[in-house]
């Protein structure tokens, strides 16, 4: 058994390393592809976070030249600007513009007359981020956020063949970075002669005035230069360059297009930071030489509190990633971060630092969960139910190789023991044989005492031999049942009968206690021989004790007929219970040792009690000794 445990337990450490790694392969590949999904959908919100921003570009590089003032003139009259109201947007402070003198208009107010007192306090604030833009329009650079330098390219294709959508998608090739959010270049508009005189008026003149009075000559300062001319000089690509003069002064006056139209040239948007919480982002419009910056204050803390609440806080993927927005250059201003920023570390799964106009803005989003796969908990079940499997297997075959090895033994030990049982009959029957052909026997009285001597031994030689040979045809399902209906009278009369002279012998008493019985079927000699099997072993194990009784009842019980057999002996270990009616067993101490037994009794008692349909047990009683009871069936279909 040794050898054999020893053997399972290479068996079982061969069998899981395999499997533990396939299973940490398997969920090695499940965790990159669910880090790959986060990435995925982290790219895609940061792709939405530019899309908006993208859209607010587009927006404003699509606003008229002369919607900033309040009042517009036209042919028909006036009218308001359409950004003549407070804007709808929090994080939008208001809308000015700041003319090449350096004086300020917004829509939000009319320059004749009190400003309403509901927006007082907005154009004062408009005022004051004019002046300081006046002193930091020609020198001011927006700072960018710096962006993460390129992986190693041995980096990148590993990463590439190890992810999940590298199997799939070479993102090296696939990934475009923009610069520019919009226009990338400066572009020339052609404007209406009505736009041309809103855009270079005061709000302090009267429309209607300006309209009346003001002829297409009196637009020629103000017209863009043909192209026969040559474009208008730009500063769009360097904001801190200084602008060349002929941008500061009227000059290269020129009559308006065949169409009776002016041009304008209009740059790309840019973002310039008025203070450590808002910045202006604003176009430049050149005609005739004069310089026009028009734009919008951003309120940086309300707009990135807006990317949140829009992209990132009502999105699943908050509970798996976390997001951090943070603007490059406002020193004053903390890092806006999502619902899981208490939580430290994580792996960056994806970065971008968003084009002009608002390079200055860098995102980072980290893993800090994986969500759960399907595919992982019907790995973990199959993986707990392929463990249990293999548990229970091998446990199965131990104890069946363990129940192989015990019946072996026991069947050893049975030929020993039953080599002995029939070596002492047969040697005492030759003893007695002897002694009479000597003629030791002087007296017939003594002839008669051996004579009866060889009739024990060969009754006992018999009746071991008859046992060995009905185990052999039980377990051949050969024998036969002769089934005849009585109500076990004869039985008991035949076992008192028989076992008269071996209790007399040991000084054993026998009490029979028997009901009224019901007729049933039963096999007369088959009862005979299980009572007087259960008589002989109480005697064998209990004829040193100095109480020796025995008895035997029997009685009839909703449709079964119950016997059993109770002795004064030592009894039946707790734990040979169960076992005492295997075959070949024996309980395994000094007594059993001593008594000797070929461990065969109580196996055919158990066979032939099964055979008839009925039941057997063993208990211990609450004195000395213990009761085997036999069930029969009453009633046969």
């Amino acid at each position: 058994m040794k050898h054999l445990r020893l053997y399972m337990i290479l068996f079982c450490v061969l069998v899981s390393l395999p499997l533990a790694f396939v299973a940490w392969r398997t969920y090695g590949a499940l965790d990159r592809e669910a880090r790959e999904q986060v990435r995925f959908f982290s790219e895609r919100l940061l792709d939405g976070i530019e899309a908006e921003l993208a859209d607010l570009v587009r927006r404003e590089e699509n606003r008229a030249v002369d919607e900033y003032g309040h009042t517009l003139a036209q042919e028909d009259g006036t009218a308001r600007s359409p950004l003549a109201r407070m804007p709808e947007e929090t994080f939008i402070l208001g809308y000015f513009q700041n003319n090449p003198d350096g004086s300020f208009q917004t829509p939000l107010a009319t320059g004749a007359g009190p400003v309403p007192a509901g927006i007082a306090e907005r154009v004062r604030q408009l005022q004051a981020i004019n002046a300081i833009f006046n002193q930091r329009k020609f020198v001011a650079r927006m700072p960018a956020a710096e962006p993460a330098g390129p992986p190693e390219p041995a980096a990148v294709a590993k990463e590439e063949q190890s992810s999940f959508a590298g199997r799939y998608l070479k993102r090296s090739e696939l990934k475009k970075t923009r610069n520019v959010l919009g226009q990338e270049k400066a572009r020339v508009q052609e404007i209406t002669a009505g736009q041309a005189l809103n855009l270079a008026r005061r709000e302090s003149e009267s429309p209607a005035r300006v309209a009346e009075e003001r002829t297409a000559d009196d637009l020629a300062p103000y017209a863009a230069q043909t192209a026969s001319d040559g474009m208008l000089p730009s500063a769009v690509d360097n904001p801190a360059e200084v602008l060349p003069r002929q941008w500061d002064t009227p000059g290269n006056v020129t009559e308006p297009t065949e169409t009776g139209r002016f041009q304008v040239e209009v740059a790309p948007l840019q973002a310039v930071a008025v203070d450590d919480g808002q910045l202006f982002i604003f176009r430049r419009i050149g005609i005739g030489g004069q310089i026009y910056r028009q734009g919008f204050v951003l309120r940086l803390q309300p707009f990135l509190d807006h990317l949140f609440a829009v992209h990132y806080d009502a999105q699943p993927i908050a509970r798996y990633a976390r997001l951090t927005l943070a603007a490059a250059g406002f020193h004053g201003l903390r890092a806006r971060t999502g619902a899981n920023g208490g939580l430290a570390g994580g792996a960056a799964v994806a970065g971008r630092t968003f084009p002009a106009p608002f390079g200055f803005l860098s995102a980072d989003m980290r893993a800090v969960s994986l969500p759960s796969s399907p595919a992982r908990q019907t790995l973990t079940l199959a993986l707990a139910v392929l463990g249990l499997v293999m548990v229970a297997g091998l446990v199965t075959l131990y104890h069946s190789a363990r129940s192989i090895v015990d019946l072996s033994e026991r069947r050893s030990q049975f030929v020993s023991a039953v080599t002995h049982e029939l070596k002492t009959p047969l040697t005492n029957i030759r003893m007695y044989i002897e002694m009479l052909e000597q003629g030791i026997a002087a007296t017939p009285e003594r002839e008669q005492e051996y004579f009866g001597i060889l009739n024990s031994e060969s009754a006992r030689l018999s009746g071991l031999i008859n046992n060995v040979l009905e185990l052999s045809r039980l377990e051949q399902q050969t024998r036969r049942f002769d089934l005849a209906e009585g109500d076990l009278s004869d039985v008991l009369a035949d076992v008192r009968s028989v076992m008269a002279e071996s209790l007399a012998r040991e000084g054993y008493d026998l009490a029979i206690e028997s009901g009224r019985l019901p007729v049933f079927a039963y096999d007369r000699e088959v009862l005979v021989q299980v009572l007087i099997n259960l008589m002989e072993n109480s005697i064998k194990f209990g004829r040193h004790l100095p109480e020796k009784r025995i008895g035997i009842a029997a009685h009839a019980v909703d449709g079964w007929i119950r016997l059993t057999v109770a002795d004064t002996g030592p009894g039946i270990p707790h734990r040979s219970l169960k076992k005492v009616f295997d075959d070949f067993y024996r309980v395994d101490n000094d007594l059993a040792r001593t008594t000797g037994g070929t461990g065969i009794g109580l196996a055919l008692v158990k066979k032939f009690i099964l055979a008839m349909g009925g039941r057997v047990r063993a208990a211990n009683n609450d004195g000395p000794g213990c009761t085997i009871t036999l069930i029969l069936p009453a009633r046969r279909k």
